[in-house]
């Protein structure tokens, strides 16, 4: 063993947490992935609406170029970085990493609207999971969540529930991620529009770039935490002022 990494995955705790998901757990995960689920995933384009309205993204290679960006650069990066990082916290029980990331998830808002996006969802999702799946961990994050006043958000909630529910860390990251590029393809459909076939070839092409995003996640430091598609934050901002508007964000 040469590298920190090697050690680290033989370790008896890194080689649980990144278990494959099968079974119960499976169908768990795609279960609060689903867009059915109850967080309102729908209703938001994270910017992408002002895009297309500006005539940034115009068809199916520039939708797939922008949602691409963000797995690789952008809030997808940050989110996958909070996912993991409430993942160990939850995992073992360290409350100061919990707070971290808390705080962390809460300030990391590059405009108001993403802020309301994954706010929204991490409270709707925490709240569902807990209800529906319950746990004593997650009613102890909900009520550390209210005594710091500072919200779960989306990947800090599903990161979280992963854990406690013993899910593999690399497949659900995988998951998350997946499901917001869905989401983000679903928008851009609608938006543009496209045929449900150039959907679903944005979606293909978007598997390596999502599988690269989950391996560059689990090697980087926790504190890198930081994002560069400023263009996609430009059009967050510029969003919410535009004159009319299918989408919340």
């Amino acid at each position: 063993m040469d590298t920190i990494t090697d050690i680290e995955a033989t370790s008896p705790r890194a080689a649980a947490s990144d278990k494959p998901i099968g079974g119960p757990g499976l169908v768990q995960l795609l279960a609060w992935l689903s867009p059915s689920f109850p967080v309102g995933a729908f209703s938001y384009s994270h910017g992408i609406e002002y895009a297309v309205e500006t005539g940034r993204v115009t068809d199916r290679k520039t939708l797939q170029q922008w949602i691409g960006a963000l797995l690789t650069f952008g809030t997808a990066r940050v989110d996958a970085g909070l996912f993991l990082a409430s993942y160990e916290a939850m995992r073992e029980q360290d409350d100061e990493l919990l707070e971290w990331v808390l705080s962390y998830g809460d300030a990391l808002r590059a405009t108001r609207e993403f802020g309301v996006e994954t706010e929204g969802q991490g409270t709707a999702f925490l709240n569902a999971v807990a209800r529906t799946w319950p746990d004593p961990e997650l009613e102890r994050l909900k009520a550390l969540v209210q005594r710091l006043g500072r919200p779960a958000v989306y990947p800090v909630a599903v990161g979280a529930a992963a854990a406690v529910h013993d899910l593999g860390r690399r497949d659900a990251l995988s998951g998350y991620l997946h499901a917001f590029a869905a989401n983000l393809v679903s928008a851009g459909v609608r938006l543009i529009p496209l045929g449900q076939s150039d959907g679903l070839l944005v979606i293909a092409g978007l598997e390596p770039v999502i599988l690269d995003a989950v391996a560059a996640a689990l090697e980087r430091p926790r504190e890198d935490l930081g994002s560069a598609t400023v263009l996609s934050d430009w059009a967050s901002a510029s969003h919410e002022t535009q004159y009319t508007r299918l989408f919340r964000s």
